[in-house]
């Protein structure tokens, strides 16, 4: 009886994001008749993309009760990145490709030796400091000037971002298929139960032969390629490339990991909850423009989203220590 009752709360803990998403849809609804159409929702997917992608290496690196502040810099870099190639005479779009990715993923490498090699006390010191070196070379070699690439002769790599088929967007298209591949990777690899393993009980994992720091660096390089990705899709959606432009992607990013069940205390958390908990912040923000909020009314319901998503987490937590304290018992 009591396995389940703990499988009910586990399917009520799993639903609660989708519920969530559903009674926000419903409620802005009935708030603004320029909700619900097809159109909005194409739209609401197109700003979803960013996100999701940046959210898919983050989830994976709160998996290993790990956490990266640098995914906003990350991301944003990249464009940069092909952003002064471009202008530097660079128009051959899988080499912009791959110096985007090439880039995010030596963040994410960097990051993960930060943490495994000077063996600092948490990655939340290691990445705060990326983030801000990052940001700042970003900075550097655009000398803090947006850059257009609009007529450019890159009109290929505007593609993920930008086009749509029949009105859906190829970039969440790009999201879905990604997204069964992360679905795959942490269930079905060996890999991937490692990574629950490492976040789940470091200890018990290094005593089971796993190789922790070796899967702590792969983690965060994953990160960073999906950085570098997202920063292909920013560029295609917004023609340019800002290096101001992340300021609130990482925050975005952990809050549709945890909204969707993961866990500051690491070793939970699915990518489809993550793709929901993605998707309720991007009608938040929708729904938020469509009432003609402003910027600052709109920090302020994000960042009351944010809390609230760290307090269930925590309730959470909780719960289950009461729950395997009844079932020791």
């Amino acid at each position: 009886m009591r396995k389940k009752t703990m499988n009910i709360k586990d399917l009520i803990m799993g639903l609660g994001p989708l519920v969530a998403l559903i009674l926000m849809c419903v409620v802005l609804s009935f708030a603004t008749n320029k909700f619900f159409n097809y159109g909005n929702f194409m739209n609401i997917l197109k700003q979803a993309s960013i996100n999701c992608l940046i959210a898919s290496g983050m989830l994976i690196v709160l998996i290993t009760a790990g956490i990266d502040l640098s995914v906003g810099s990350n991301c944003v870099l990249a464009a940069c990145v092909m952003g002064v190639l471009m202008q530097m005479g660079v128009t051959n779009t899988a080499v912009l490709m791959a110096s985007a990715l090439l880039s995010g993923m030596l963040v994410g490498y960097g990051n993960g030796l930060l943490l495994t090699k000077l063996n600092l006390p948490h990655p939340f010191v290691s990445t705060l400091g990326m983030k801000n070196i990052v940001l700042g070379v970003a900075l550097l070699i655009t000398k803090a000037t947006p850059i257009g690439f609009q007529n450019k002769g890159v009109d290929t790599l505007l593609y993920l971002g930008s086009k749509t088929i029949k009105g859906f967007p190829i970039s969440f298209i790009v999201v879905l298929f990604l997204y069964a591949l992360f679905d795959i990777f942490l269930n079905l690899t060996a890999l991937g139960r490692n990574i629950y393993c490492v976040g789940g009980n470091a200890e018990a994992s290094r005593l089971s032969g796993i190789d922790s720091k070796k899967v702590m660096r792969i983690v965060y390089t994953l990160s960073g390629l999906m950085c570098g990705l997202a920063g292909i899709v920013l560029v295609g959606r917004v023609s340019s490339a800002n290096a101001m432009a992340g300021i609130t992607y990482d925050t975005d990013a952990i809050a549709a990991c945890i909204i969707g069940g993961a866990s500051f205390m690491g070793g939970k958390g699915t990518i489809w909850g993550t793709m929901i908990g993605a998707l309720l912040i991007a009608v938040i923000r929708n729904g938020l423009n469509l009432l003609g909020a402003q910027n600052d009314i709109q920090y302020i319901v994000i960042g009351s989203v944010i809390v609230l998503a760290v307090f269930i987490d925590i309730t959470r937590e909780q719960m289950e220590a009461k729950a395997r304290k009844l079932a020791a018992k």
